[in-house]
């Protein structure tokens, strides 16, 4: 499965096929779309008028060309520049006509990740619209060997004329030359203007921080990746939002974050008390939720979760459930994820918005479990994920230590990491990864981190599988690293007493002495993010490339 290929060497570029084929044939042919139902690019109807839209993209793949893109019929018709167009009347471009592209690939400026066919750079170089000008059936032009195209780009305008040239070796090549008219200037290079018209950066820039990838193997529809989604900015809930989730009885409506929600058993305990604390009801959970849904939400915003139910409280055995049910209001968020297997969850609770977190919780989620890809990409990770896990015989102070370890790892790979205690008895360290890196890659870079950190100290590790065969011993889990595998989201309580939560601490509190797994609650973290902001959200600034680890 490939991106669109448009590595412009003659040799590797194939002909284009179009004549008496669906328009999109080749470019299908080329990607496996069996694993989802999206439709594999859509083929809208013509551009009405004689103005249809044209894009070159400057494209650093194995080697440097622009791609030439004229709308036509519906699709993208192209070809492979190898030096780019000109305005110079006396010049001759080499053009290889590569398969045709759907119109989703028309404003793609972003990195399409190495290892990938046609991976590298990619900007927009050059937009706007054109017309043919001998004819009114530019596809039959293309036909029969001949188009005429005058462009009205930021760039590029004037007359141009591609022609196809019988090169004997069976290859689609053409020639690109621009008519002499009023916009042809003699000497007139591409390599003079290196920068994208829609962002003014050039590839290398694009290169280094990409605002978008473009996905092979998947949908043209779904093939774009933004990396920087932008952070759900909302405010808290209001004192008279939480004035009336107090004068509510046992059950009742809550308006909240602009939603109407039903709640209900607010006086319920749900977490029992720990010692010289009162327990933790239901309508204690709701308050939290509401509150520290604007913190948390960016950590869930766009992703599945897998919501760990216990309805009746923390000392009950819990669940995982992660198909939406049907009784759900119809504004909650949701996923339909594409490729479930028969008997999987097919719909997901996506928490978009912060009413539907504290309709999660009232639905009795008391753990938050968002996945590590975006619904966008869900086959690819945005964290690699490092758990300590301790054993039976694991001390507190072990798990700090290994924490440490790993601290220290990361600082002299100059790796971003961040770590945040569980709430239960361990340390979880979340390292943002550019998108592009596949689960594989992430996990197979976590288990090398780790077991090197274990080497250590290999008499507090297992690499053990089973709980039991462990010995006592901690587990640095780099299984987590996978599809729907998750860790608990930061700021979610946990299942236990006091309700405690799974807060982010700073590198340097792994050596303070008040510091324990389960150090702050639904009733104290909130206090904590006021004095010292969230200290997790470096996580979100996913453009890090994880160093190779010899």
């Amino acid at each position: 499965m490939t991106p669109p290929r448009s590595d412009a060497t003659t040799e590797d570029v194939p002909p284009d096929e179009q004549s008496g084929r669906d328009a999109l044939g080749t470019y299908r042919s080329m990607r496996d779309f069996t694993r989802t139902a999206e439709p594999a690019g859509a083929v809208p109807e013509p551009t009405g008028g004689p103005e249809r839209r044209f894009v070159v993209q400057r494209h650093r793949a194995r080697r440097l060309h622009y791609d030439v893109r004229f709308e036509i019929d519906g699709v993208l018709v192209s070809w492979a520049v190898p030096k780019g167009p000109t305005l110079d009347p006396t010049a001759r471009r080499m053009a290889v006509h590569v398969e045709d592209h759907p119109l989703e690939y028309e404003a793609f400026e972003g990195v399409i990740p190495h290892g990938q066919y046609g991976g590298g750079d990619v900007i927009v170089w050059d937009r706007g619209t054109w017309h043919p000008y001998k004819s009114d059936d530019p596809a039959a032009e293309v036909a029969g060997g001949q188009l005429h195209a005058e462009l009205h780009g930021e760039r590029l305008r004037g007359k141009f004329l591609l022609v196809r040239r019988d090169s004997g070796d069976g290859k689609d090549q053409w020639l690109m030359f621009h008519k002499r008219d009023e916009h042809a200037v003699e000497g007139w290079d591409a390599e003079d203007h290196p920068t994208s018209v829609v962002s003014g950066r050039t590839n290398d820039e694009v290169a280094a921080h990409p605002d978008h990838i473009w996905r092979s193997g998947v949908p043209a529809a779904q093939a774009e990746v933004d990396l920087h989604p932008p952070v759900p900015d909302v405010p808290p809930p209001t004192d008279d939002e939480l004035a009336a989730l107090d004068d509510l009885g046992a059950s009742g409506t809550w308006d909240v974050h602009g939603r109407r929600l039903r709640v209900t058993n607010l006086d319920k305990v749900l977490f029992p008390a720990r010692d010289g604390e009162a327990p933790v009801t239901k309508r204690d959970l709701l308050r939290y939720t509401a509150c520290v849904a604007p913190v948390a939400l960016p950590y869930l915003a766009g992703r599945a979760l897998n919501m760990h139910r216990f309805p009746q409280g923390a000392a009950t055995r819990g669940f995982w459930h992660k198909q939406l049910p049907d009784h759900a209001p119809d504004w909650v968020p949701r996923w339909d994820r594409p490729d479930a297997d028969p008997g999987e969850s097919t719909t997901y609770l996506v928490v978009d918005e912060p009413a539907a977190l504290v309709w999660a919780a009232n639905f009795g989620a008391l753990e938050w479990h968002a996945w590590t890809s975006r619904t966008s990409a869900p086959d690819l990770p945005t964290y690699a994920l490092i758990d300590l896990d301790p054993g039976t015989a694991t001390a507190w102070e072990d798990v700090v230590l290994l924490a440490r370890l790993h601290r220290d790892a990361f600082e002299h790979l100059g790796v971003r990491a961040f770590p945040k205690l569980t709430g239960r008895r361990g340390i979880q360290i979340w390292v943002p990864v550019a998108v592009g890196s596949t689960f594989d890659e992430t996990r197979a870079w976590v288990e090398r981190l780790s077991r090197t950190v274990g080497k250590v100290v290999p008499d507090l590790v297992s690499w053990r599988w089973e709980v039991s065969e462990r010995g006592g011993q901690a587990r640095l889990d780099y299984t987590q690293n996978a599809v729907n595998k998750t860790l608990v989201a930061p700021y979610s309580p946990r299942a236990s007493a006091g309700a405690p939560v799974s807060a982010p601490i700073s590198w340097d509190e792994l050596d303070a002495d008040w510091l324990r797994p389960d150090a702050f609650t639904v009733r104290t973290v909130l206090d904590r993010v006021a004095e010292h902001g969230d200290l997790f959200r470096g996580v979100l600034d996913g453009d890090q490339v994880l160093p190779r680890l010899t």
